[in-house]
């Protein structure tokens, strides 16, 4: 067999496939696992969208092929929803909307259609790993731009080298973010507008979570900045909005230029995602304050249990006002595997390392409060009886085994 491309030996493993692995090898043993990992929704998809997937399914004239950049019934109610919901104008006609199989993809097919040996991704870390590691695939070079606590995990573009910049095809954001759950103000988003048009550098701001937000605040659209449009494209994925990780939708809206390069990166690739997904995807988006609400409801009394479980023992933990997640940090003098390994050896918890996520995570762990309340208590528990805690961590006390 031929010798499969150098990139793929570029690639660190994956980590939420490293994750099932754990998962896969600690239940083969018995072991109860409380899988904190991966931010796929317990919840099921809301009624009125699985009854218009079930509706468009029985229609004949969604079994065909769809346009490649989507239909115009969902690009035109992604255009409607961005209007409703931040006040931003797109024109699917102009080229400024196009349907994704999950945002996901849409990501990663940016990178191909921009990135060629020697050019660089600017990529935040810790970040969601797909940025990083599609650019080794295609043979860029990722660039590490830290967040960090004591900048609320925003990025300082002036840090950013010229020579660096000048090499930079695309910017990767993410607010509110993975996985440190960090909001973005309006002056910062405005910064990075400016940044990007000095250094002719592609703005791609991933927007999955704007939706999941708590305590009255709503996430901004990147492109409510005046001028944004000229450099910016914002990805929004539906799989954490309404619970549909599996049905593989999203949308992505901004610059046409940037979205025509994209395009011709699908047109050879796939073929979009089936009619009736799209069709229920613009009735989830068509009813999306509704959908959204019980939602936020549920995973913040969830934030709240487990913030106030780890606050019991020893940490001191202010959560973020968005995502389902949580960035915590690890006791004194434990790495973050370190961490995530005893979690898992001494109470059958599972949680990603933040070192996981680049460079700027070790010293962190990421709780997905994607279970029921129940399971988030029985964690807590486990923690307190196996001694798991900040403060005896932190002061290397002996622990007892709790399952």
């Amino acid at each position: 067999m031929p010798k499969p491309s150098s990139n793929l030996e570029k690639l660190p493993p994956y980590l939420f496939a490293e994750l099932d692995k754990k998962i896969d090898a600690a239940k083969a043993k018995g072991v109860d696992i409380i899988s904190l990992g991966i931010g796929d929704p317990d919840l099921p998809t809301p009624a009125p969208v699985v009854t218009a997937l079930k509706e468009a399914a029985d229609d004949p004239a969604t079994h065909n092929y769809s346009p490649y950049n989507g239909t115009k019934e969902f690009l035109q109610s992604a255009a409607d929803w961005m209007k409703a919901r931040f006040d931003v104008a797109i024109d699917p006609a102009a080229g400024e909307a196009m349907a994704l199989i999950g945002s996901k993809e849409g990501l990663a097919h940016m990178i191909l259609a921009y990135t060629e040996p020697g050019d660089i991704v600017l990529c935040p870390s810790p970040a969601y790993p797909v940025y990083n590691n599609y650019t080794l695939l295609c043979g860029g070079e990722p660039y590490n731009v830290p967040l960090r606590s004591e900048n609320d995990f925003l990025p300082d573009l002036a840090s950013i080298p010229d020579d660096v910049a000048a090499r930079a095809k695309l910017l990767f954001l993410n607010y509110p973010n993975n996985p440190t759950g960090a909001i973005a103000p309006e002056s910062f988003i405005k910064d990075c507008v400016a940044w990007c048009k000095t250094h002719d550098v592609v703005l791609c701001h991933d927007n999955a979570y704007s939706e999941m937000t708590f305590n009255g605040y709503n996430a901004p659209s990147f492109l409510n900045v005046p001028g944004a449009k000229d450099v910016c494209v914002e990805f929004f994925s539906m799989s954490k909005m309404y619970n549909m990780t599996g049905w593989r939708i999203g949308f992505a809206v901004g610059n046409a230029a940037a979205i025509k390069a994209m395009g011709l990166v699908k047109n050879n690739t796939d073929s979009s995602a089936f009619k009736a997904i799209q069709r229920a995807g613009s009735v989830a988006l068509s009813r999306s304050t509704e959908l959204t609400a019980g939602l936020n409801n549920i995973y913040g009394r969830r934030r709240d249990v487990f913030t106030e479980g780890l606050n019991r023992m020893g940490w001191d933990f202010q959560p973020s006002a968005a995502t389902f997640y949580l960035w915590v940090p690890v006791p004194t003098g434990m790495s973050s595997v370190e961490f995530a390994d005893l979690l898992l050896e001494k109470c059958g918890i599972v949680v990603p390392p933040g070192n996981g996520y680049g460079p700027e995570g070790e010293g962190f762990f990421r709780i997905a409060l994607t279970v029921k309340e129940d399971r988030l208590r029985e964690a807590l528990k486990r923690m307190e009886k196996a001694g798991v805690t900040f403060s005896a961590l932190a002061q290397d006390q002996p622990q007892t085994a709790c399952c």
